[in-house]
């Protein structure tokens, strides 16, 4: 799976990083090779939503899909 990510300069000197197409998954790093360490994590937290908390009715299906 590829996600464009929007990596934006901190004031002081770090980077911070949002995901538009998982809206709500952001994350920082003091330097670039920890950004995107972080942005790996973020990204497989913000995919690993447990749907078991979401209310269905006994119609609805849930998938799993790898893309």
């Amino acid at each position: 799976m590829k996600l464009k990510v929007i990596v934006h300069n901190a004031e002081e000197g770090s980077y911070w990083a949002e995901v538009p197409t998982l809206p709500g998954c952001a994350t920082q790093g003091e330097n670039f090779e920890e950004l995107l360490a972080n942005l790996c994590e973020a990204v497989e937290g913000c995919l690993a939503v447990d749907v078991s908390q979401i209310a269905t009715e006994a119609t609805d299906r849930v998938l799993e899909i790898a893309v």
